[in-house]
């Protein structure tokens, strides 16, 4: 079967220069950006694009955990348990438009506002964690405005 779909390619390309500090890992360590992800995951059962995402979330949750242990400089967890991360590939299947990402940060933002007191967070990089969902979720978005877009 012959996809016929065109993804909206977001300007600008894959983000650059914008990863998160290496240090938070760190601070934080496994188990708590574990409970930090399944609390986010919780956010989005409840939210206008739950229909996105695994049926099990708790079980989903520890895949986008495995995949911030690596980013946050802790091991590869999600390499070892998945293989490359591929994001945008891996996302395509799923219909995401600006109003979702939005949807998603809005999710993200709701945990991380107390996330230096429950996650110990380093508040210090809150603020450049935030730059990077934001500008890493742009990425993601493959629906856009206009006919072409399935």
């Amino acid at each position: 079967m012959n996809d016929q779909r065109q993804f909206y390619v977001p300007p600008g390309g894959p983000p650059q220069g914008i990863a998160p500090s290496r240090d938070i890992y760190g601070i934080m360590g496994e188990a708590n950006i574990f409970r930090m992800c399944a609390d986010f995951y919780a956010e989005i059962e409840t939210s206008s694009i739950r229909h996105l995402f695994p049926e099990d979330l708790p079980e989903a949750s520890k895949k986008i955990a495995a995949f911030f242990v690596g980013l946050l400089g802790g091991p590869a967890l999600y390499h070892e348990r998945y293989g490359e991360p591929m994001m945008r590939a891996r996302h395509l299947k799923f219909p995401i438009d600006e109003a979702a990402r939005r949807e998603w940060l809005r999710c993200f933002n709701q945990v991380l506002a107390d996330a230096p007191a429950r996650y110990r967070f380093p508040a210090e990089h809150l603020p450049g964690f935030i730059r990077f969902l934001d500008e890493f979720s742009k990425w993601m978005v493959n629906r856009g405005p206009g006919p072409t877009n399935a």
